[in-house]
Formats: C-alpha cells, sequence, structure tokens
C-alpha cells in the first residue's frame, strides 16, 4: 500500500517538475535569461550588503584609532614610547 503511495508522489512530484520545464528553445531561452538575472540581482544585493558593512568596519576602526589616541594622550604615552614588548612606556607629564 505504501508503495502505490510513494508512487502517486513521484508522479505528482515529476509531473510538476515537468510543468516547469519549458516547452521549446525560445522559452528555455528566455527561462535561463531571467534566472541569469535574478542571479545577478541577489549577487548585486549581497555585494552591495558586503561593501556596506566594509564601510561600517572602516569607520568603527577609526573611531577605535581615535580612542586609543586619545587614551594615549590622556596617559602621557606618545607614538614613540612603545617597547619592543609592544608594551607602552609611560612617562612623566612634565617632560
Amino acid at each position: 500500500m505504501s508503495t502505490q503511495v510513494e508512487r502517486a508522489d513521484q508522479d505528482i512530484e515529476n509531473k510538476e517538475e515537468e510543468e516547469n520545464i519549458p516547452e521549446d528553445a525560445k522559452d528555455l531561452a528566455t527561462y535561463v535569461q531571467n534566472l541569469l538575472s535574478q542571479m545577478q540581482s541577489r549577487f548585486q544585493t549581497m555585494a552591495d550588503s558586503i561593501l556596506g558593512r566594509i564601510d561600517e568596519m572602516g569607520s568603527r576602526i577609526d573611531e577605535l584609532e581615535k580612542s586609543i589616541d586619545e587614551l594615549m594622550e590622556q596617559t602621557g604615552v606618545k607614538d614613540g614610547d612603545v617597547a619592543e614588548s609592544g608594551e607602552a612606556v609611560i612617562s612623566s607629564r612634565g617632560e
């Protein structure tokens, strides 16, 4: 009994697939062209989204660098006051 149901389901799926298949070359060309157009649109949307995120990250990095520079000024650390180990050498503010 279950095999008949499975066959019926497969027949329905096959008919649906056949209905989606274009009948002649002109329809096929139109179908492919529409499909490629949709893909191009999706890729463009993704590219725009990625570029927007990259720009946003760039702005955040700029803000972070500015904050770090401000913190370094507040603590009296100069750009040249960094040891080889990467640790900041704090000088007194009077110097």
